[in-house]
């Protein structure tokens, strides 16, 4: 049986492929096929399956995504969505720091179930400012205006506060708490040190010791107890991390210190004072746990910053824009904007949504997407982005994408997938992760027996006490945080640099790649060929008639040089007709129908496979004309030659910088282009590229990276057509020109959004940062454990007489994590240009 489902949460290609994934491994399901543009879900099922047998499948893909049985259900769990995402700066969707589990995300906030930190919220794609009445609260509107109650003026409601905010907020009132009843707690210890103690002037030393017991009660039971439950937790699950060695080791002196107090009796000779009371821990338990506590309460800190990217280019997008409808300009909501309206944008505004220039002409500043700081003129039929800001004249457009359809939305969403990939590298880490608790505590065990054995008296405090340092320094939340915080604030610092990294396994392989393989068009030249001469080679085809046929073939297709041809003809007044059969012979050329002649127009190739012959003078002049890097389609009509259209296209200024930067770096800079010999001869020879090959279909292309690859190479592949996407695909790493279509862009990994080879080397610079910073961080969290643990243990006591207090253990561990969070965030100040 078949049925048709509704699907929330997608927002991209890669959304659709994880939530057909996720469907076609549920039980029961035969076959399910997703359509993105519809929101749809075909289910092919052996039987009925229930609606949360199904949602229950498709949350494996990641807990944004919801089925539903109708649109109407569909359409309410949006408006709830949009409503939760006006709230707060978040979009409800939650995930580790660590990455423990992956891609998989929750539906609410809590703790990670493997490494028990708190879980973040992705912050939403895109943040809409709620209005309301100073008088009347309950009134709420997406854009301005006045109240239908009483008149005034409606004013911006204050966002709540983002689920990191809360988090913080929770964590710095419980530290307050841990610090007021740790603090008496710890000058009561600490005074046992005084000569002639003051305090027992008071007290004894036996009603001292419950006043700690009771004023540790807030800090283990309320303020801490959190750690005792990951921890337990932990065990239960055998997920071991840093909370099982803070619970066991806090946990051992707070429960020690309990008994010894309740039960003194019990003890040996060795763990009493001369007076006879057992020697308590309640200090060293609740000063740990508080400084574990600082610990969490800086990282909370700290992760906010590592979002910083996402939130600035959420800033980008305004809340309203100016419509005009018939000559009246009205102001509207963001979200109220739809395809086809025409939007007036001000000097100094922020461009709403994704377009072209109707009307006017302007200076778009596009540094906050592109990443590059002169502003770029603009003119009628020229694109516009979101978030850009235009200069000093106004200007009409007109909307043709909107909401999440938009460039700055995208860029957003791919920052949020990207943050929350796993990098291979971060393979080595976990598998160190998986070993180190349980290696901590055996040697914390044998740190116990050796000082019970072999130590000074009294041994079995000394063991004790030593055991508790090695099980607290230990730190794997530091190890854990290594990789994913670099690829955080390095997936950001490329987005706000206008490059977009897909996933951090890119980013790894970036860093390895010793070829570049380039298209010409688009990629090292403009993109925006022109025509240069058109010429006829028969009495019957004149350069009007021969304008004419290329144009109207043309019409058809998406190639800038076919877009260059259509413009010229309507220059200069010549009529375009209709062409039937129309057929894009990739790589080749077009053929169709027009007049009921069989016509055609590409390169010797599609010659070739027509029979047309070229008559020797002809060839010599086409050939001129490539040998000056010019590109030269022929036309023929029913297998006769009749003329051919000269075109060229301007070589970026920036592209002979950047290949240069690429050799220097060692990179082998490849072009394949579907052009001829000799234009691509005199392309290659102007650039100095380490090598070229003309006249490639998509399979050539394809075929050559296998081949390079079989001998060892790390290949990229930069391109920008339909024709680039098995390449891009097969590559390394595919690199998209923001500026190509949609397939080149879904089939690379690393999207440059100005089109530009520039931004290659920004990427691969980037890459080498992310990959250093990691590998710093991954130093510091091994050498630390390596160097801390050993200390703990007590190994320079017989040289130097030197112990490690569990409480200094406890602080060098919390801001062990600190210190690779901190090393993480240096990427957002490197330069990568």
């Amino acid at each position: 049986m078949k049925h048709t489902y509704k699907i929330t949460g997608m927002t991209c290609n890669g959304c659709r492929t994880h939530v057909e994934e996720a469907l076609n491994s549920t039980e029961g399901v035969i076959r399910a096929a997703v359509d993105l543009e519809k929101e749809e879900a075909e289910i092919e099922m052996d039987k009925h399956l229930s609606i949360e047998k199904l949602q229950k499948g498709i949350r494996k893909a990641g807990e944004k995504y919801r089925i539903h049985l109708s649109e109407e259900e569909a359409k309410k769990h949006k408006v709830a969505h949009d409503q939760s995402s006006k709230k707060g700066q978040g979009n409800g969707v939650f995930y580790c720091p660590m990455h423990c589990e992956g891609d998989k995300t929750y539906h609410e906030p809590g703790d990670c179930p493997v490494c028990g930190m708190d879980l973040v919220e992705q912050p939403a794609i895109s943040a809409t400012t709620i209005y309301t009445c100073p008088m009347h609260p309950e009134i709420e509107k997406d854009e301005p205006g006045s109240c239908p109650i009483c008149g005034m003026e409606l004013v911006p409601k204050e966002a709540e506060e983002s689920a990191e905010v809360k988090t913080y907020k929770k964590l710095l009132a419980k530290f307050k708490v841990a610090v007021i009843f740790t603090l008496p707690i710890f000058i009561i210890a600490m005074s046992d040190m005084l000569h002639n103690n003051p305090l027992y002037n008071v007290l004894s030393l036996k009603y001292w010791n419950w006043i700690q017991f009771g004023l540790s009660l807030p800090v283990v039971f309320y303020a801490t107890w959190m750690f005792f439950e990951r921890a337990y937790k932990s065990i239960k699950t055998w997920n071991l991390n840093m909370f099982t060695l803070i619970g066991i080791g806090a946990g051992a002196a707070w429960v020690f210190s309990f008994f010894g107090l309740l039960f003194p009796g019990v003890f040996p000779d060795q763990f009493k004072t001369e007076a006879g009371t057992v020697h308590l821990y309640f200090e060293a338990a609740t000063v740990i746990l508080t400084l574990v506590l600082l610990g969490q309460l800086l990282e909370a800190r700290a992760h906010s910053k590592t979002n910083a990217a996402i939130k600035e280019l959420m800033k980008l997008a305004p809340n309203t824009a100016i419509r005009v409808v018939d000559g009246n300009e009205e102001t509207v909501s963001i979200n109220a904007i739809k395809v086809g309206d025409v939007l007036k944008v001000k000097p100094g505004d922020k461009v709403p949504v994704d377009g072209v220039i109707v009307k006017g002409n302007a200076f778009i500043d596009e540094s906050a997407i592109t990443g590059e700081p002169v502003p770029v003129d603009k003119s009628e039929n020229d694109q516009v982005s979101s978030g850009t800001i235009n200069g000093k004249t106004s200007f009409l457009m007109k909307a043709e994408k909107v909401g999440s359809e938009t460039l700055l939305s995208q860029i957003i969403a791919m920052v949020n997938n990207a943050s929350r990939s796993r990098s291979p590298v971060q393979k080595l880490a976990d598998k160190i992760s998986a070993y180190f608790v349980p290696i901590v505590v055996l040697i914390a065990i044998i740190t116990f027996v050796i000082w019970k054995i072999f130590g000074p008296e009294p041994s079995m405090v000394y063991a004790f006490v030593n055991a508790i340092a090695v099980l607290i320094i230990a730190c794997p939340c530091a190890l854990g945080l290594a990789t994913p915080m670099s690829v955080m604030v390095g997936v950001g610092k490329g987005a706000t640099s206008g490059v977009l990294i897909k996933n951090a396994e890119a980013l790894q392989k970036l860093s390895k790649i010793d070829t570049l393989i380039i298209d010409k068009t688009g990629t090292i030249t403009e993109g925006k060929p022109s025509v240069e001469t058109i010429r006829g080679v028969r009495d019957a085809y004149s350069e009007e008639r021969v304008t004419e046929i290329i144009a109207s073939l043309n019409s058809h297709s998406e190639h800038p040089l076919g877009a260059a041809t259509v413009a010229y003809a309507k220059e200069n007044k010549v009529n375009v007709g209709e062409v039937d059969d129309f057929e894009s012979v990739t790589g080749k050329g077009v053929i169709g129908i027009y007049n009921d002649q069989k016509v055609g127009l590409g390169n010797f190739s599609l010659l070739k496979d027509f029979n047309v012959k070229v008559g020797e003078d002809v060839e010599n002049a086409i050939s001129e004309y490539q040998s000056k890097g010019k590109t030269v389609s022929m036309l023929f009509v029913d297998s006769q030659l009749v003329g051919f259209v000269v075109l060229s296209d301007a070589i970026k200024k920036t592209s002979s910088e950047a290949i240069d930067r690429l050799k220097e770096e060692g990179v082998e800079v490849i072009m394949l282009t579907g052009d001829n010999e000799n234009t691509a001869q005199a392309v290659a020879e102007e650039l100095g590229l380490s090598g070229f090959k003309a006249e490639c279909l998509p399979e050539d292309k394809l075929k050559e990276v296998e081949r390079l690859q079989e001998e060892g190479k790390k290949v990229a592949v930069a391109g920008d057509g339909i024709n680039d996407a098995p390449a891009l695909a097969k590559a390394d790493v595919g690199i998209a020109m923001g500026t190509g279509t949609d397939v080149a862009i879904e089939s690379a990994e690393v999207t440059l959004i100005k089109g530009d080879l520039k931004g290659i080397v920004k990427a691969i610079n980037l890459s080498h940062k992310v990959m250093r910073n990691i590998k710093q961080n991954l130093f510091f969290a091994l050498i630390y454990n390596t160097i801390g643990v050993p200390i703990a243990a007590g190994v320079l006591f017989p040289v130097f007489g030197l112990l490690l207090s569990p409480m200094i253990a406890a602080l060098a561990m919390s801001f062990s994590s600190v210190s690779v969070i901190a090393n993480a965030l240096r990427l957002k100040a490197v330069r990568i240009d």
